[in-house]
């Protein structure tokens, strides 16, 4: 069958598209920048990609008319102060496309709504909810909670309040009830329901058996982490106290902590799992879906992370027009060396960031993250997702990968921290040598203050870093600053 998968390179998507493939489905894969599609599935040949932005109707004339059912997984939780507007509008330009193709069902991931209160995330979700049940195909909706996962959000914001804080003074929204649910159960969950008439025209909250606490669930993650930690929940942490509380202390931003606050306030409890029978799926508890998230981290196979999303950044953006590096008006630091064992030297570079740092000058980079939070920025705490390979779209402490060619030996990044200006930062082979080149377009009469500030810093930091990256290869050096 044809499936038309939405969001194909987010958290979800990209954990769903190799299991459509293994049941033989050729799969329709709808992006908004083709650039960030990764895929190093065998079953290439049953992949189409086509770039679509679900706001512009126009773009939507690619999807192909013959699908036999769709996906939609476009989630947002943007900086965009108007987003519920723009995903109820999404989902009305998904709809009438769809209207014109042999579609036969349309599946949905939204998160449990069963309060009247909700928070605007919530709403949002169930705004999109109602719009695509107007359409003349049969959908099925999947409501979840708590993604519990290697990458998932929630995985990783407890992993930062865990593994950082012996001691957490919290909001008593911690005292809230929620039923979490593994990534695996959701993917299954997904793929069961395709084409299956007994779930058409429904909506179905899935989770596991349990309901915790998020206070509960921390003090879980701490057990399985063999880590003591102390939780004191206070009733006087406003909702703005306690985003930023959230943003200073995990990998989030401030708007998505925020979005994040609002909606954990909210009891997220199943009504039922009647979904549970009629696919015959028994999710996994919430100490064993922890357990398979720290298996897959260890095995160095996280599959997807949210930090890869642009949501982690709050930064809207297109590779493409970013991968050329501009030349006008803009101020470079380029460093050359020679280098003998090239694939020494890649393996440095393809390994850089994240627990690595970036060999040279690390307390100078960490101020420069903590000084980026200050600001609003993301700093460094995303990290990398892989610990080995890199891909385009993968953030990288306060960088975005927009190039990454191993064979060509060049790798392009693109700063995602608060600065007057623009950056990127180069590094590329050209035969036996090494160039190493910083970028920056300056905003205005601050952004070249700014450069002409921290000039001094480059010297060491940059200089220091290509001398780390190479110094075991070192033949000659040639340095040029500019």
């Amino acid at each position: 069958m044809k499936i038309l998968l939405t969001g194909a390179t987010g958290y979800v998507g990209k954990r769903v598209l190799p299991m459509l493939l293994k049941q033989g489905h050729h799969v329709v894969c709808c992006v908004r920048d083709k650039s960030r599609f990764n895929s190093h599935n065998e079953q290439q040949h049953n992949i189409t990609i086509i770039e679509a932005d679900l706001l512009n109707p126009g773009s939507l004339q690619k999807i192909p008319k013959d699908i036999d059912a769709a996906y939609y997984l476009i989630h947002s939780m943007s900086s965009a102060q108007d987003y519920k507007s723009l995903e109820q509008q999404s989902a009305i330009n998904f709809r009438e496309c769809l209207a014109k193709t042999n579609v036969k069902q349309v599946i949905y991931l939204s998160g449990i709504v069963n309060e009247k209160n909700l928070s605007e995330h919530l709403l949002s979700r169930k705004t999109v909810e109602t719009e695509l049940s107007k359409g003349k195909f049969p959908l099925t909706c999947l409501r979840a909670g708590i993604i519990i996962g290697s990458g998932s959000a929630s995985f990783e914001i407890m992993r930062d309040l865990v593994e950082k804080l012996p001691i957490m003074i919290t909001p008593k929204w911690l005292l809230t009830k929620c039923q979490p649910i593994g990534i695996s159960d959701v993917q299954k969950f997904l793929v069961g329901v395709l084409l299956n008439e007994k779930t058409y025209h429904q909506n179905f909250d899935i989770g596991c058996q349990d309901i915790l606490t998020y206070k509960e669930m921390l003090l879980t993650f701490a057990e399985i982490r063999n880590l003591k930690r102390k939780i004191i929940t206070v009733p006087v942490m406003t909702p703005r106290l306690s985003s930023y509380w959230l943003y200073f202390v995990t990998s989030t931003s401030y708007k998505l902590a925020r979005s994040l606050v609002d909606s954990m306030k909210i009891e997220v409890v199943c009504r039922n799992n009647k979904i549970n029978n009629i696919l015959d799926i028994h999710p996994i508890s919430y100490r064993e879906a922890l357990q398979k998230a720290f298996e897959k981290i260890e095995n160095n196979d996280i599959i997807s992370s949210w930090k890869d999303s642009y949501s982690s950044s709050g930064l809207e953006m297109n590779i493409s027009e970013y991968i050329k590096t501009p030349t006008y008006g803009c101020y470079k630091d380029i460093r050359t060396r020679s280098v003998i064992d090239r694939g020494h030297t890649l393996n440095k570079i393809w390994n850089i960031g994240g627990e690595n740092g970036w060999y040279y000058g690390n307390w100078l980079w960490k101020t420069r993250g903590f000084l980026d939070k200050v600001f609003g920025g993301v700093g460094l705490r995303r990290g990398r997702t892989s610990k080995a390979s890199i891909s385009v779209g993968d953030s990288l402490d306060f960088w975005r990968v927009l190039y990454a060619n191993r064979e060509e030996g060049r790798l392009l990044l693109f700063a995602e921290m608060k600065l007057p200006g623009e950056a990127w930062l180069e590094f590329k082979f050209d035969k036996d040598k090494l160039i190493q080149t910083a970028t920056f377009r300056p905003k205005g009469l601050l952004g070249r203050c700014y450069w002409f500030l921290v000039l001094p810093f480059h010297h060491f930091i940059f200089n220091g870093m290509i001398e780390a990256i190479t110094k075991k290869t070192i033949v000659s050096n040639y340095l040029q600053t500019s």
